[in-house]
């Protein structure tokens, strides 16, 4: 495998426009406010060494799910005032992508400028990895000096849309890796090189759909498999538990029997909820108790782990020198359902504090760790959900394969 060339690779870029791929696709409110900036402030460090550097940078991005076409509410006009605001210098905004706005604007940026295109996926070609639309795009910095490519968005890295592939391959001899792409792929790398033991992964979430490849490259890995949320539902009624109303993939009860074998036979402990929170409803409960995992009663579903696995897995999280953790433990955006995520929080918080590796991915589990008060204790808090998994998964992300090609 290549070497990932980073900013130092790229050499003077005094003058240089630079198309900087970044990630901030970020929530905002119906008013236009950005209501969580963490994307744009993992971004700022390459921002401002490139600035600083003279480049004249070129920030590109998607926000949302607009359908190929403007769409005001996924406008990133106050992306762009957010970013100024947190960068500490004017961050001018071009109010289309590839469009005559977009090319005054790069035009116009001095020495150490920086500019934001409106929103990628306003244009249909850039999901599509159109060639046109990538021309477009590196056109906009491509001038005497040749221009140059940062990827610095690792939350897209697994995507091949025109902004990720087709732009960087428009620049054979400067492109590049941003800090927080480098930080990335180096920290959840160790994840699969040589870990330090014990190894633990915690899985959370609705579904083991979407984690089925990274659970089949890491298991062979792990010393602890931890699985709360609904997607430990699964594994216990393939074991024969009754799980009342609880979602349950049916159609995936056979997999999470192969799974459980399979980690029996390579010696990997698997903890499983023994006790769930219940209830009847979710937005009016009338009923909340604490009940066997096995035993769920009719006419309520399983909301939250129970304290005694809390209790568990907190142990075994203690005994871990690694840990990776992704998805809830339960309905946690739902106090008092929130519980069982949050003491894991906690718990992965401690085991940094005591030399262990830790590391979390997916927005459901960065907002958990934030809201718990811990994510700056975390070792690692990746910014790419889908893209951490499929990189655990083994599988080489177009973003990242694109950067390590031979030039």
């Amino acid at each position: 495998m290549h070497r990932l060339p980073t900013l130092d690779d790229l050499g003077d870029l005094a003058g240089t426009r630079v198309f900087v791929r970044v990630d901030f696709n970020v929530p905002l409110s119906p008013d236009g406010r950005v209501l969580d900036a963490t994307r744009i402030e993992e971004a700022l460090p390459t921002i401002r060494e490139l600035a600083d550097a003279g480049a004249r940078v070129v920030l590109a991005s998607h926000c949302g799910r607009p359908k190929g076409a403007p769409d005001p509410r996924y406008s990133l006009a106050p992306v762009a005032a957010e970013a100024a605001e947190r960068l500490g210098r004017p961050v001018a905004f071009a109010a289309d992508t590839v469009g005559p706005e977009a090319r005054r604007v790069t035009a116009g940026l001095s020495p150490g400028d920086v500019c934001l295109l409106e929103n990628l996926r306003f244009e249909p070609g850039e999901k599509a990895n159109d060639p046109e639309l990538a021309a477009r795009l590196a056109a906009l910095v491509t001038g005497e000096d040749g221009g140059a490519y940062v990827d610095d968005a690792f939350g897209t890295a697994h995507r091949a849309h025109a902004s990720v592939v087709g732009v960087a391959e428009r620049f054979p001899r400067r492109r590049a890796a941003g800090r927080l792409l480098v930080r990335e792929v180096e920290a959840l790398g160790r994840l699969l090189g040589a870990p330090e033991r014990p190894y633990a992964a915690l899985l959370g979430g609705a579904k083991i759909e979407g984690k089925i490849d990274t659970l089949d490259n890491l298991l062979p890995r792990l010393d602890l498999l931890l699985v709360g949320g609904g997607m430990a539902n699964t594994f216990l009624a393939a074991r024969g538990a009754e799980l009342a109303d609880s979602l349950v993939e049916r159609e995936r009860l056979d997999l999470a029997r192969s799974i459980l074998q399979r980690a029996a036979e390579s010696g990997v402990e698997v903890l499983l909820p023994v006790d769930l929170v219940v209830t009847d409803d979710l937005d009016d409960p009338r009923r909340v108790e604490t009940v066997a995992a096995e035993a769920v009663p009719a006419g309520t579903k399983a909301v939250d782990v129970g304290p005694r696995t809390r209790a568990a897995f907190h142990e075994a999280l203690e005994r871990a020198r690694t840990i990776f953790w992704n998805g809830p433990l339960g309905v946690f955006e739902k106090p008092p359902f929130d519980a069982g995520t949050r003491e894991v929080a906690a718990a992965l918080a401690g085991a940094a504090a005591h030399g262990a590796f830790t590391v979390i991915g997916g927005g459901e589990t960065v907002a958990a760790a934030h809201g718990a008060g811990v994510a700056d204790a975390i070792s690692h808090v990746s910014t790419g959900g889908g893209a951490s998994l499929e990189l655990l998964a083994g599988k080489e992300l177009p973003g990242v394969a694109v950067l390590r090609e031979e030039r």
